[in-house]
C-alpha cells in the first residue's frame, strides 16, 4: 500500500517533468533490466567497496546537471576528443565500472535495448535503497546523448559554492530551493578529499566545530600536494546509512564542505535544516520526491538520442570487441 501511495505522489507533483517517462518501461522488452542492475551494484557495495553508493549518487548528480540524464558523463575521451570526464568537478567521479558491468550484463540479456542514461538512475536508486534509505519507483524511457564536451560541466556546483550561487544553478535546471536542501541531504553516505575541504582548515573556519577541525587537520596535514589527499565522510556519524543524521551534523557545525554547512546557516534553508534534521520522515519523503525530478531533467526519448552498447563510447565508434 505504501508503495503504491508513493508513485501516485511523484507523478501528480511532476506529471510534465515525468510525462515522457514511466515506471516499468521495460517490463516487456527486457523484464528483468532493473534486477539486473541491482544485483551488480548489491555485489560490488557488499563484497567491493560500501562507499560506492555515495559515489552512484553524485554520478546521477552530476550526468543530470550537465546536458541532462543522458549518460553524458560516461564517454570516454580520446586523442582527439575529450569528455566530461576531463572535467575539473568530475576528476574524482565514482561509479563507472559499475554501470559497465550493468550495461555488459545487460547486452547479453537484451541487446540495444536499455540505456546507459536509465542504468545510471537504477543504480542510484539501488545505492539509496540498500543503504538503508526508501526504496522508489524509477521512471525510465531515457536514451543517451550524443555530446560530452567537459567545458559543460562548468555549471556544476562546488565544495566553495555559496547557497545563493548553488541554487542559481539548481533553479537553472528547474529545481527549486527545498530540493536543492533536500539533494544535499544524498551527502549523508559520501566523502570527500581533502583538497575539497582544506581551506576551511587552514582559516580555522569558525563555523566548523572545533574537534571536527582538529580531526580533519590530522588527516589531512598541512600540505597541499596531490599526493596527500585523504578521504573523509561527510556524514561523521553514520556513514554508510542513508538518513537524516547529516542534517543534524551541519545543525551542531559539523559540516566537512562549506557548501553543507552553509545550508544550517543561511536564512533562506536553515529552517528546513533544522526540520529534516529532527523529521526522518519528511526527509525520506521529499528525497524520493526530488531525486525522481532530477532524473527527469533534459532526457531525450522517442527517437532522440541512441541506446547505447557500451556506455563509454558512442555507437558510430563501436568498431571493437566490448
Amino acid at each position: 500500500m505504501q508503495f503504491t501511495i508513493i508513485v501516485v505522489i511523484l507523478f501528480f507533483i511532476v506529471p510534465l517533468a515525468l510525462a515522457d517517462l514511466r515506471v516499468g518501461f521495460y517490463s516487456s522488452s527486457c523484464p528483468k533490466a532493473e534486477a539486473i542492475v541491482r544485483k551488480v551494484v548489491q555485489r560490488n557495495y557488499l563484497y567491493i567497496d560500501r562507499s560506492i553508493a555515495g559515489g552512484l549518487l553524485r554520478l546521477h548528480f552530476h550526468d543530470c546537471f550537465v546536458r541532462g540524464c543522458d549518460a553524458s558523463i560516461l564517454i570516454d575521451p580520446t586523442e582527439d576528443n575529450e569528455s566530461e570526464k576531463d572535467a575539473e568537478a568530475n576528476e574524482t567521479v565514482r561509479g563507472f565500472v559499475i554501470i559497465d558491468k550493468a550495461k555488459k550484463k545487460l547486452e547479453k540479456m537484451c541487446p540495444s535495448t536499455v540505456s546507459c542514461a536509465d542504468i545510471i538512475a537504477l543504480a542510484a536508486r539501488d545505492a539509496v535503497s540498500i543503504t538503508g534509505g526508501p526504496w522508489y519507483a524509477v521512471p525510465t524511457g531515457r536514451r543517451d546523448g550524443f555530446v560530452s564536451n567537459p567545458s559543460n560541466a562548468e555549471i556544476l556546483p562546488g565544495p566553495s559554492s555559496t547557497v545563493s550561487h548553488a541554487l542559481q544553478i539548481f533553479t537553472s535546471k528547474g529545481m527549486t530551493l527545498s530540493e536543492m536542501v533536500t539533494l544535499m541531504g544524498a551527502h549523508t553516505i559520501g566523502y570527500a578529499h581533502c583538497g575539497f575541504f582544506r581551506k576551511r582548515l587552514e582559516g580555522r573556519d569558525s563555523t566548523m566545530d572545533p574537534s571536527l577541525n582538529e580531526k580533519l587537520v590530522r588527516l589531512c596535514g598541512n600540505s597541499s600536494s596531490s599526493n596527500n589527499n585523504p578521504t573523509t565522510f561527510l556524514d561523521q556519524n553514520t556513514s554508510f546509512v542513508f538518513d537524516n543524521q547529516f542534517y543534524e551534523e551541519i545543525v551542531n557545525k559539523r559540516g566537512v564542505l562549506f557548501i553543507d554547512q552553509q545550508l544550517a546557516l543561511d536564512s533562506s534553508t536553515k529552517g528546513l535544516v533544522s526540520k529534516f534534521a529532527t523529521d526522518a520522515e519528511s526527509f525520506r519523503r521529499s528525497f524520493v520526491n526530488a531525486i525522481v525530478k532530477m532524473g527527469s531533467i533534459g532526457v531525450l526519448v522517442g527517437d532522440d538520442g541512441e541506446i547505447r552498447t557500451r556506455c563509454w563510447d558512442y555507437n558510430n565508434n563501436n568498431n571493437s570487441d566490448p
